[in-house]
């Protein structure tokens, strides 16, 4: 999967090395995954940090550190639906 510049790249690689150590897998969706990274990558540069794109920040680097991919809610949303909330990662 090629990205077209390099924090969606990191971000992908990150994602993806994140999903096999966790027993996950990226979804197999291109287009899920590409809006996904594209969001988390807009979060980084913009927030400074590589935040969920599918959650809301508050501006509270203690309480939005939970939001960073993959964030907190990620075991408990494929728990329960299979997926995460914003689909990069599935089950």
């Amino acid at each position: 999967m090629e990205f077209s510049n390099d924090i969606e790249s990191e971000i992908y690689a990150l994602a993806k090395e994140n999903a096999e150590e966790s027993g996950y897998k990226l979804n197999p969706d291109y287009d899920i995954v590409v809006t996904a990274i594209k969001a988390i990558a807009n979060n980084k540069r913009d927030k400074g940090e590589p935040y969920c794109g599918c959650r809301s920040t508050t501006g509270n680097k203690v309480k939005d550190k939970e939001l960073i991919c993959p964030c907190s809610q990620r075991d408990k949303d494929i728990a329960k639906r299979g997926a995460c909330l914003c689909a990069l990662y599935v089950a």
